[in-house]
């Protein structure tokens, strides 16, 4: 059995002007996939598969070419949908998303609320596990649904692994014990 590892994108290029699903890296974002791979690379990944959002894509295709892996994107490991939000203070999003981790079963921020957005999130890795089932696969993913999916696993407060999330970060997750 290979290894799962989930990345949370680096820092993104934050555009006030765009929604945040179609930001791209800052020059810090990439200067910190450097270190990124470096760390990557004692788990001695297979392949890596990417959201379909650009940070993350640029993250993925950043670790590709240190670890000189393939990548690919893949539906479903994109963020928390929230697609007509417009651009809000800091502080008005870290309310929104508070919010959105303290009432799971309701829709207060975006166009899905974390029980969906989890699940979703879910289905779309085990596909990806059940396609590579012996390989250790890199999946470039974002904090929201990162947060959700490894309080799952263990029984944590999402909001609490998503404040501790760097940009980059990763988790090493055994595919037998998902």
């Amino acid at each position: 059995m290979g290894n799962l590892i989930l990345v949370r994108h680096s820092a993104p290029e934050i555009d006030p002007a765009r929604p945040a699903r179609l930001w791209g890296l800052s020059a810090e974002g990439r200067a910190r996939c450097v270190p990124l791979a470096a760390a990557l690379r004692q788990s001695q990944p297979d392949h890596i598969l990417s959201s379909t959002e650009p940070k993350a894509q640029e993250t993925a295709a950043c670790l590709a070419e240190a670890l000189h892996l393939p990548w690919a994107t893949a539906d479903g490991l994109h963020e928390h949908e929230r697609p007509h939000l417009p651009f809000v203070s800091p502080d008005a999003f870290h309310a929104a998303i508070t919010s959105f981790f303290q009432h799971p079963d309701e829709l207060v921020f975006g166009a899905e609320t974390a029980v969906q957005a989890h699940a979703r999130f879910a289905r779309a890795l085990q596909h990806v596990l059940a396609l590579h089932p012996a390989q250790t696969t890199i999946v470039v993913t974002h904090g929201t649904v990162m947060s959700l999916y490894l309080a799952h696993l263990s029984g944590g407060d999402a909001f609490k692994i998503w404040q501790n999330l760097k940009m980059p970060d990763f988790v090493v997750l055994p595919q037998n014990k998902l």
